[in-house]
């Protein structure tokens, strides 16, 4: 199971990622831009996710993401650290989050990280 010391290796092995502290809590920026947070006492983290997907990635899996309240209206999710299967899974959630953060120039620099190409 990842921890808080997971989620912080893996989000500033992100390029152009910074941490920050906001709100009482660390927050993870690239290019200035946040991508995630660590609240709830370091035991989920808070992710970019578009509100369509936030809604099936709740009804799919409800022991692992969930809508904080205050974040309702905006296109965060917040996932249970406990809930995820490994590092792999963790990291795919981060870079996720990241590349809907990062600006044009990192997404083109890291294709590896960046949009997946359409077919």
């Amino acid at each position: 199971m990842p921890d808080a010391d997971d989620v912080r290796r893996t989000a500033l092995s992100l390029p152009d990622t910074t941490e920050k502290i906001a709100w009482s809590m660390p927050t993870f920026r690239v290019a200035g831009k946040m991508f995630a947070t660590l609240p709830e006492e370091e035991t989920s983290i808070a992710v970019r996710c578009p509100k369509e997907e936030r809604d099936e990635l709740v009804l799919a899996e409800p022991g692992k993401f969930w809508i904080a309240d205050h974040e309702a209206g905006f296109a965060w999710v917040r996932v249970r650290l406990a809930a995820l299967e490994d590092g792999d899974e963790l990291r795919d959630i981060l870079a996720d989050s990241w590349r809907q953060a990062a600006p044009p120039r990192l997404l083109d620099a890291y294709p590896e990280l960046g949009f997946p190409k359409a077919d």
